[in-house]
């Protein structure tokens, strides 16, 4: 076992606090303040109504803001922006601090399990790469060997990884799997990765309560309340009352 040392997960785990707050936190109030003008949202006229109804037991302009801005600010406001958040995340942190100086790898680190030196190509989450992007990985991987080759380093097969920040085994997409059972590339996802960066087994779920903390800061309940009451003084909201 070639474990990190603790303050250097304790770094990380704060580097990530202070990035996810400027970065996933910054866009996400941006995106919901965004939700005063009622331009924003493709309102059903039937189905908007009947949502606040079925939500509230009544139609009322606060009901009917209510509808509109909770899927968009907990569901696609954030899910929508937040792969490419994590792309970032993977350009402003880990390459910062694990960046490889080989054309097309991402990182380079020791495993914490097996001790030997790997060759990661980052990724968001588990539905991340299509088609295209197994044969461009591939190639990557193939010149990195070919250069330990050329420069006498010991690349095995296995020593060139693919690392995803999150997901589980059962959500890879095909193209990975075919990655994985093609070309014989391991894939390090969520909690796996995590543990091969720093031999903590626990290190995702410490992850887990990092962004946790970070989201019981920022009082979203305050600005939601601010927002539904812009939204309902608007007159598209009073007229879908009636």
């Amino acid at each position: 076992m070639h474990v990190m040392p603790r303050e250097e997960q304790e770094r990380i785990l704060a580097i990530f606090s202070e990035w996810f707050k400027n970065n996933v936190v910054v866009n996400h109030i941006a995106n919901t303040e965004k939700l005063k003008n009622p331009n924003e949202f493709n309102i059903n006229p039937f189905l908007t109504p009947y949502l606040a109804g079925f939500l509230y037991d009544e139609l009322t302009p606060e009901s009917v803001a209510r509808v509109l801005i909770y899927p968009r600010v907990l569901g696609t406001s954030i899910t929508t922006s937040f792969g490419t958040l994590m792309q970032r995340f993977i350009s402003d942190v880990l390459k910062e601090v694990y960046g490889s100086t080989t054309r097309g790898i991402d990182i380079e680190f020791i495993d914490a399990v097996d001790g030997r030196k790997k060759y990661c190509q980052v990724k968001a989450g588990p539905q991340t790469i299509n088609k295209d992007d197994v044969v461009t990985v591939h190639n990557h991987f193939r010149d990195a060997r070919n250069l330990g080759k050329t420069n006498n380093l010991p690349v095995q097969q296995h020593d060139l990884v693919v690392g995803i920040l999150y997901g589980e085994e059962h959500e890879l997409n095909a193209h990975y799997k075919k990655l994985r059972d093609t070309h014989d590339y391991p894939i390090y996802i969520g909690k796996e990765f995590w543990y091969h960066l720093t031999g903590n087994k626990d290190f995702y779920h410490e992850i887990y309560v990092t962004i946790s903390n970070v989201g019981a800061g920022v009082k979203g309940e305050q600005l939601i309340n601010t927002v539904v009451e812009a939204l309902v003084e608007t007159d598209v909201i009073k007229e879908i009352v009636g």
